[in-house]
């Protein structure tokens, strides 16, 4: 006759923080993060190594309610009580607090058409830091080419954290006939995850900065979204504000062989009001229109023009 002895749960300091408790047991069970990555994988959980490093680093938490339920499934691998870990994460931080904080900030409804999409895609990207950078200052270069098609945009974003251990950016790409485009490069930040939603047209990369911001901190962001030969057709291009932003230029640049007959300024206090045109713009002798301006209020900024 033979007999087994379930393994005694390890012990984890009861005044430990999440990140503390998490590293305790996973210690005391003796799994890799690859492990615990493929044991949550057989549950169906899908949750990044990045993600899972990062929890019991302390560099971000889980909240949303697929990582609390990856959250649940660990302290049953780890063999921990239940609620031990998940009881130590506290209140829930939500996006929507640090929104609220930032005077005159949108939601995404607000600004954005595929809003839904957006939301969607976020929510697969563990902490974006939504609402805890501060825009100092958004530079874009929109290039089109002889056919009229979309080349491509480029955009650097000077960027000051609100909070200690802001450690990423998600940009987002929007194209209204579901083209998805590719990213092109990086610069001062590399790509982490990518999400895209073909449907409704909607691509979201992370950006992960060169180390965590301290508060108060600036960081900048270069990154390039670019078409190939399945470039869409392009009338206008324009930027969703959700806070403030100290100040914007973008430059429309077009092909010597497709010059528009005319460009416009254009903006949206909300995705719910059609665009007014601001002003019209002349082109420089580089094919290139542009629009400048500072203290930026949230809503939909940017340029259209007209083919003859």
């Amino acid at each position: 006759m033979t007999s087994t002895t379930r393994p005694a749960a390890p012990e984890v300091p009861r005044a430990a923080p999440f990140d503390e408790a998490l590293r305790a047991a996973i210690r005391a069970r003796g799994l890799s993060l690859e492990r615990l990555h493929a044991r949550l994988a057989d549950r169906g959980i899908r949750v990044s190594l990045a993600s899972l490093s990062n929890w019991q680093r302390g560099r971000c938490r889980p909240e949303r309610s697929h990582s609390l339920h990856a959250v649940r499934a660990l302290e049953q691998i780890l063999g921990v009580p239940e609620d031990s870990l998940v009881s130590r994460l506290g209140p829930p931080r939500p996006r929507g607090r640090w929104v609220r904080h930032v005077p005159g900030a949108l939601p995404y409804r607000e600004v954005c058409p595929v809003h839904a999409s957006v939301d969607r895609l976020l929510e697969q990207i563990d902490g974006p830091g939504d609402g805890r950078l501060e825009w100092l200052s958004c530079h874009e270069r929109f290039r089109v080419g002889p056919d009229r098609r979309e080349v491509g945009v480029r955009t650097r974003l000077v960027l000051r954290a609100l909070a200690d251990g802001v450690d990423r950016h998600v940009a987002l790409h929007y194209n209204e006939l579901g083209l998805l485009p590719e990213l092109r490069g990086t610069a001062y930040c590399r790509a982490g995850r990518t999400r895209t939603d073909r449907a409704d047209g909607v691509t979201a990369v992370e950006l992960l900065f060169e180390r965590p911001l301290e508060r108060g901190e600036t960081t900048v962001v270069e990154y390039e979204f670019g078409y190939g030969e399945d470039a869409p057709l392009t009338t206008f291009y324009r930027r969703w504000f959700r806070f403030p932003a100290h100040d914007y230029l973008l430059q429309v640049q077009f092909d010597a062989a497709a010059l528009p007959a005319r460009c416009y300024r254009d903006w949206q206090p909300n995705v719910s009001t059609e665009p007014t045109d601001l002003q019209e713009l002349r082109l420089t002798g580089s094919h290139t229109a542009h629009l400048a301006d500072v203290d930026i209020r949230p809503g939909v900024h940017g340029v259209r023009w007209e083919w003859d």
